[in-house]
């Protein structure tokens, strides 16, 4: 009789990292599957970052749940701009089997544009949805890349969005280049935004600003025709007095030569 054959032994993830985990994970390369529109409110120009304009931007949302694991991936697409994969994404991990929950990606949250208010109204709206399913859980903290920041303006606007929120920050040399953040419980992160530079437009807010764009092109259309139907008519005035001027002046000429001739003869 046959023996059967040994089962090949699993692979053990357990020693492998988050990253490397999550990398191979079925819910690794999934689309966002609900939308929403933002709002970036125009700001003053910056020094570091320039011109801040009014721009609307695509919030892009998915959420997994397991026994074992729970994911939010928010991603944030602006028209006409071509962003890296890691760009404008946030990822929340909840591990319900350690209670632990992650934030990442791993190389850090990079936000384009810049110092509009994106990166705290991502964490927020991360928190806020990891709240709702496990606040009493800690938080996984890790080490902040010191690549990501470009200049000390830009390295003091992330520690500030950090601090916001209600993470830690602790340098490791002095000169702090770099970082490692954490949190003792997840309870403790705040979930509030500014909103005054980010907002979420409902759909019927979008109706509304559409109805009033069409309503104000609309009357904007009614004045400039009727300052084309003024400057028509005015143009037409000024043909007819050009006209009249012209046959007075030639009137007088003729009146002109008339004297000269009779005061001759």
């Amino acid at each position: 009789m046959l023996e059967p054959q040994a089962q090949a032994p699993k692979p053990d993830i357990s020693a492998d990292p988050p990253a490397a985990v999550e990398a191979t994970h079925p819910w690794a390369n999934l689309d966002p599957e609900q939308f929403r529109l933002l709002r970036l409110a125009p700001l003053p120009a910056d020094r570091s970052t320039g011109l801040r304009p009014l721009r609307f931007a695509e919030l892009g949302r998915l959420v997994r749940h397991s026994k074992a694991q729970s994911l939010l991936r928010l991603t944030v697409q602006l028209p006409g701009q071509h962003l890296r994969p890691e760009q404008n994404r946030l990822e929340v991990w909840i591990d319900h089997r350690g209670k632990e929950v992650r934030f990442g990606p791993e190389g850090g949250l990079q936000v384009e544009p810049g110092n509009r208010g994106l990166g705290r109204f991502l964490l927020a709206q991360g928190i806020a949805w990891a709240k709702q399913h496990c606040a009493h859980y800690q938080v996984e903290g890790g080490a902040l890349p010191a690549k990501a920041v470009a200049s000390e303006d830009a390295r003091a606007r992330r520690d500030h969005c950090l601090l916001a929120q209600g993470f830690t920050l602790d340098y490791l040399d002095p000169l702090q280049l770099k970082a490692h953040y954490g949190a003792p419980r997840l309870g403790a992160l705040h979930e509030d935004w500014n909103a005054d530079k980010v907002q979420i437009v409902e759909t019927l807010e979008v109706a509304a600003m559409l109805q009033q764009t069409d309503q104000a092109l609309h009357d904007q259309a009614v004045k400039i025709r009727k300052q084309e139907e003024r400057i028509d008519r005015f143009r037409a005035e000024d043909s007819t007095l050009r006209f009249t001027v012209g046959c007075l002046v030639t009137f007088c000429l003729f009146q002109a030569g008339l004297l000269i001739w009779m005061s001759v003869r």
